[in-house]
């Protein structure tokens, strides 16, 4: 149970003896925005790639009191800083007891406030509201009406109340008026319906409500924050231009601009099972190489540019790489393994349905597409840690991989067995000649020299040195040619 500082004020009198004095939402956020940077605290904790872009900007527009628009891609954690901004509130703020809108116990608005007030003076009671309860998130769909937002007159309240249609206290208030002194946030603000998004208008500017022929000045106070892709501008809908004019902050986010970053948000992000952390190791090669796979598929022309690539590819498929090097673990009855290359097998399924396609991409199928990106990134990292095999070489220089090539050329395979143990495949690791003694000589203080080693193989192949054929989902690497001699002997 959340403990309360201010336990011992009950009542308006209470209240206003604490020297309590009514301040708006956008002057509180501005306030303690203020003070975390007084205290050298970090605004916006969890937010990893922003630091020099997107959180300065909110920051900003913080300090000017504005409502937000968060535009950006899928994936770009708009959602999550809108839910961040719940830090910048006050942790309690007292409410009148009975008010159905929030109401600050020293100004009400309500019909229904004001008469709290009139019967009971100072003996009003004061309840008091913690800052994870004025948080409110609203997904739009077409679906969405006036009534949903606003409110709407109801009329069981009228009968059971024996009040008129044109009292203000038969109408039932709708999300928005219910969010007063809160962070009101409305998700994927374009697919909205033009009409729903034209009674946002002046609640935005003027503050006036207008309910089945009500009109009436509300002062909300309301903090807004709208979300939206640049795409569904087009594809689903479109923010209309009034309402885009009362937002006074348009904010544009973007996907992580380095590996690194993308590395320290899929560590963050993912949901790893605690049995899983204890017995399968993760090593930053394989982290590196996932996210490298994921910037393959942002900058392919096999897939859709507009549409975007998730963050949430990063996630899912590093919770599936996991997940596969486990399953593997336990097959073969270990207790402990870590992942390999050939474990990225895995992490297809989370890929296929987070990639939109381009024709050409339609036309490779989004397997083989997954395929292409994920042997890519291997050949890009293998070429950040290891001299091009297909680089012309100096008249007195030596070819590093002559001796595996020479191994592969004499007729000899290996083959990686996807759900092999831990020991068989090191031994299709060692068997390679040439191999082992390469990767130690480039990087001798590299504990785990097989999580290298296997990248060799992968990078050779992709740089057509040696070949590489996936039978039954295991991975045969070979000689070259002989690839070329079985196609000859088909035809």
């Amino acid at each position: 149970m959340i403990k309360n500082p201010h336990k011992a004020i009950s009542t308006v009198g209470e209240l206003k003896a604490s020297g309590y004095v009514p301040r708006s939402i956008k002057e509180e956020m501005r306030a303690n925005l203020i003070l975390k940077w007084q205290k050298k605290q970090k605004v916006f904790e969890g937010i990893i790639g922003f630091e020099d872009t997107v959180i300065p900007d909110l920051e900003r527009a913080i300090l000017s009191r504005h409502n937000i628009l968060l535009l950006g891609l899928r994936g770009q954690a708009k959602t999550k800083i809108a839910r961040l901004m719940v830090e910048l509130l006050d942790e309690y703020i007292p409410v009148l007891e009975g008010s159905e809108v929030n109401e600050d116990p020293l100004e009400p608005f309500t019909a229904q406030g004001k008469a709290l007030l009139e019967t009971l003076g100072d003996q009003a009671k004061v309840v008091w509201m913690h800052r994870l309860e004025r948080y409110v998130e609203k997904l739009a769909t077409p679906d969405v009406s006036v009534a949903d937002l606003i409110g709407d007159i109801d009329p069981i309240k009228a009968a059971t109340l024996k009040l008129s249609y044109a009292d203000e206290r038969v109408i039932h208030y709708g999300l928005i008026p219910r969010s007063h002194r809160s962070v009101f946030v409305i998700n994927e603000l374009p697919d909205l319906q033009p009409r729903i998004q034209v009674s946002l208008f002046n609640i935005l500017q003027e503050k006036d409500l207008q309910i089945r022929g009500f009109k009436w000045r509300l002062p909300l106070d309301i903090q807004f924050v709208f979300t939206a892709n640049p795409e569904d501008y087009t594809n689903r809908g479109s923010i209309i231009t009034p309402l885009k004019d009362r937002i006074e902050s348009q904010i544009l986010t973007h996907y992580p601009r380095s590996i690194e970053d993308s590395v320290r948000i899929t560590s963050q992000e993912a949901r790893i099972h605690p049995e899983q952390k204890k017995t399968v190791e993760i090593p930053e090669l394989h982290r590196t190489l996932l996210e490298m796979i994921v910037f393959e598929a942002r900058e392919s022309e096999l897939t859709d540019e507009k549409s975007g690539v998730s963050a949430r590819m990063s996630l899912t498929a590093f919770e599936n790489l996991v997940s596969t090097a486990e399953r593997r673990m336990l097959l073969q009855g270990q207790r402990s393994t870590s992942t390999r290359i050939s474990d990225f097998w895995g992490i297809i399924p989370s890929m296929t349905g987070k990639v939109e396609l381009v024709y050409e991409g339609e036309q490779e199928g989004p397997y083989q597409v997954a395929m292409q990106l994920m042997f890519s990134a291997c050949k890009k990292l293998f070429l950040e840690y290891f001299p091009n095999p297909n680089q012309k070489l100096r008249k007195e220089a030596k070819d590093e991989y002559s001796i595996i090539k020479a191994w592969f050329v004499g007729g000899k395979e290996t083959m990686l067995l996807l759900d092999s143990s831990d020991k068989d495949f090191l031994e299709s690791i060692n068997k390679v000649e040439g191999l082992m003694p390469m990767v130690k000589k480039h990087y001798p203080k590299y504990a785990e020299s097989w999580q290298l080693a296997e990248m060799v193989l992968f990078g050779l192949s992709e740089t057509e040195v040696i070949g590489k054929n996936i039978v039954d989902r295991n991975i045969q690497f070979m000689d070259p040619l002989s690839n070329m001699l079985d196609d000859l002997s088909d035809n």
